[in-house]
């Protein structure tokens, strides 16, 4: 059907009556930057052109510079991936996270605290969408297998900045929270990024535990009390308490931080996780899981490139090419390829975990 046409010379998308009538006005880059500049606060970042970007180009007539980079993560292949990549369970079912909803939530907390407090909204949202492109397959444990194979180590932060995300000239203020958006890295250059860091740590600390409960791996019951006092026992509570925390620093410290209290809720859920999702035996064996098939992967393909795609052939080292090919690779696709290539054993992969009946 390719819609209906009328005597306007206009095609529309219902047959039933016209839409309903709105007398438009044109809004130009150039009217949302003149906008950011009374409507942003002192100390938020605003959109300049076509932006700091590493390869100089022309502004376009209708974004500024962060709407253009959170359209380009949005579209790139690597953003696509994050939806068959772990968060905290393998071949995730039905309703468990992958790293591309962690990446949606993030952006939701990080922007419900951005706009609250009159800071750059296309920024942060660009920035919490393409935080965790350096991901590889199989989670965090996919940090551990790549290090011994870099210099520098891998870090996901470092390299989706550096690596994946090199391709689409994000501006700088993008690129640098994204890169320093983990808590052990440098604080990030903006505000914004700074929302970020805080938004990703909020949103996996509640999502995760809400995971591991549907798993049946804990109870909500299990929760101490210096979590549940201070910042609630379900998730739609943990991330309330946690933005309106983050929105009252801002507003009354001028610092994107939080208050002792809320910031040590947050601080005891975390640690809670670690112990009872974590650290647990089975997630420790699902990690070196994935580390022994990351790493034949890699030394298989650093031994013959001529396995890896053409795409892949910018990369002149070999070794740093096997990397970058099998970081970008989603779960399935990684294990897939451990079975074929290298004869691996299919009772040797890790294994997701099945929901509770219902």
């Amino acid at each position: 059907m390719r819609g209906i046409d009328t005597d306007a010379g206009l095609v529309l998308a219902h047959r039933s009556s016209p839409p309903p009538p709105v007398q438009g006005r044109l809004v130009v880059r150039e009217d949302r930057e003149a906008h950011e500049e009374h409507a942003l606060a002192e100390g938020a970042t605003r959109s300049t052109g076509a932006g700091d970007r590493l390869r100089p180009e022309e502004p376009d007539p209708l974004r500024t510079c962060f709407e253009r980079d959170r359209d380009r993560i949005l579209h790139a292949n690597a953003f696509r991936r994050l939806a068959g990549k772990t968060q905290v369970f393998v071949f995730p079912a039905d309703h468990q996270r992958t790293r591309l909803t962690h990446a949606l939530e993030v952006a939701q907390v990080a922007t419900a605290v951005a706009r609250a407090v009159g800071l750059n909204v296309a920024l942060t949202e660009a920035i919490a969408l393409g935080h965790d492109c350096g991901h590889g397959p199989g989670g965090h444990a996919s940090e551990d297998a790549f290090d011994r194979y870099l210099p520098e180590g891998y870090n996901h932060a470092i390299w989706g900045a550096d690596v994946v995300l090199a391709p689409l000239n994000l501006c700088a203020e993008t690129l640098d929270g994204i890169r320093n958006h983990s808590w052990s890295l440098p604080t990030p250059a903006t505000p914004e990024g700074a929302v970020v860091s805080w938004a990703d740590r909020c949103a996996y600390s509640a999502h995760d535990l809400e995971d591991a409960v549907h798993t049946g791996i804990v109870r909500l019951e299990d929760l101490p009390a210096e979590v549940v006092d201070v910042v609630g026992r379900t998730r739609s509570e943990q991330l309330r308490t946690f933005v309106n925390a983050l929105v009252a620093s801002i507003i009354d410290h001028g610092v994107v931080g939080m208050d002792a209290g809320p910031a040590g809720g947050l601080a005891a859920l975390r640690a809670f996780n670690y112990e009872r999702i974590y650290m647990r035996p089975e997630s420790v064996a699902q990690g070196a899981a994935v580390i022994d098939i990351l790493r034949a992967l890699v030394d298989h393909l650093a031994e013959h490139p001529e396995a890896m795609p053409p795409s892949t052939a910018a990369e002149v080292d070999p070794v740093r090419r096997a990397v970058s090919y099998v970081a970008g690779m989603t779960d399935r696709y990684a294990f897939d390829k451990a079975v074929q290539l290298l004869g691996w054993r299919p009772d040797r992969l890790p294994r997701g975990i099945d929901l509770p009946a219902t």
